[in-house]
């Protein structure tokens, strides 16, 4: 009887194995991001919140990164791409695609498997999965010439599934035509004319969805929160998040404060840019609760940065 029942979870695994194609399992996935404490998507990739991506459109790459280099995460930050729409915030929760340079036999077995299960074309797979709110980044190693999988119609799809851009360290195609997606802030590294078009142009092939990846020097999880703005990406682990946002609300608020005193002539500058005395802090305090309704910083937020100050 044991060992029936051993046999059936066996071959539930096997089914559940083979139904995540190249994607990685829920139990990897929650055993890769421990830190993270709150929900999650049914695949096991941390759900920050809607409402916290939105205060993160707010957060300078200067903030974001202090945090992060506070926490032992100092290599978060990508450089050197062309842009769409660059004028533009991009936000939003990653899930990760990872292309290396093809190979028949590897292809063919990755192609086949996705093949049984009714899928079709590689590069789609990870749109598949794509909600609202997420971005699409992937490593495809720089590919250029017969490497683009993405172009005008695989773009449609990924806005119309998460009415977000993508971070894209490869090639795309018909450039013209993804810019004339009003919301399709994207970073990507090259353009070319040409496609992914295996067999016959077997250039690079999809070996991980929502695994560890690789975007030019960072590490990039599941769920990990980009932020897209001034040309370059940060990306924000699920967990650091939420003290991101409130120590860029908190910074921003005290700027405000700082700037109108120092332009009142109640400080001077050099009170302003060094650690606060009491008096300042006490005055700081009472600016806040007396402009509650005006500040670019919700009430609600505000509150609770009052609550749990430690300045």
């Amino acid at each position: 009887m044991l060992r029936k029942k051993y046999m059936i979870l066996m071959v539930l695994v096997g089914l559940a194995t083979q139904m995540m194609g190249q994607q990685i399992s829920k139990e990897e996935l929650i055993f890769l991001t421990p830190e993270w404490k709150g929900e999650r998507f049914d695949d096991g990739r941390p759900k920050v919140s809607d409402a916290l991506l939105e205060r993160i459109k707010s957060v300078s790459v200067e903030e974001a990164w202090a945090v992060m280099k506070n926490e032992g995460y100092r290599y978060q930050i990508a450089e050197g791409w062309k842009m769409i729409n660059p004028d533009s915030v991009l936000v939003g929760r990653a899930v990760t695609a990872t292309f290396m340079p093809g190979r028949p036999d590897v292809w063919k077995a990755i192609d086949d498997r996705g093949k049984a299960q009714g899928k079709r074309g590689q590069n789609t797979w990870p749109v598949d999965i794509l909600v609202k709110g997420d971005v699409y980044v992937a490593d495809q190693f720089g590919a250029d010439k017969d490497g683009p999988t993405i172009g005008d119609n695989v773009g449609n799809a990924i806005f119309a599934k998460s009415g977000n851009g993508i971070v894209y360290d490869g090639a795309l195609r018909d450039v013209e035509g993804l810019m004339e997606i009003g919301g399709f802030t994207s970073y990507y590294t090259s353009y070319d004319a040409s496609h992914h078009n295996p067999p016959g142009d077997l250039n690079t092939m999809l070996v991980g969805i929502n695994q560890p990846t690789r975007i030019r020097t960072v590490t990039v999880m599941p769920g990990d929160v980009v932020l897209g703005k001034m040309g370059v990406v940060t990306f924000i682990p699920a967990h650091l998040a939420e003290k991101v946002a409130t120590v860029s609300e908190v910074v921003r608020l005290r700027d405000m404060f700082g700037h109108q005193r120092i332009k009142e002539g109640t400080y001077t500058a050099g009170q302003i840019d060094t650690r606060w005395s009491d008096e300042i802090e006490k005055d700081f305090s009472k600016w806040l609760n007396e402009h509650i309704d005006e500040l670019p910083v919700s009430r609600e937020q505000i509150q609770e940065i009052l609550k749990k100050r430690t300045w």
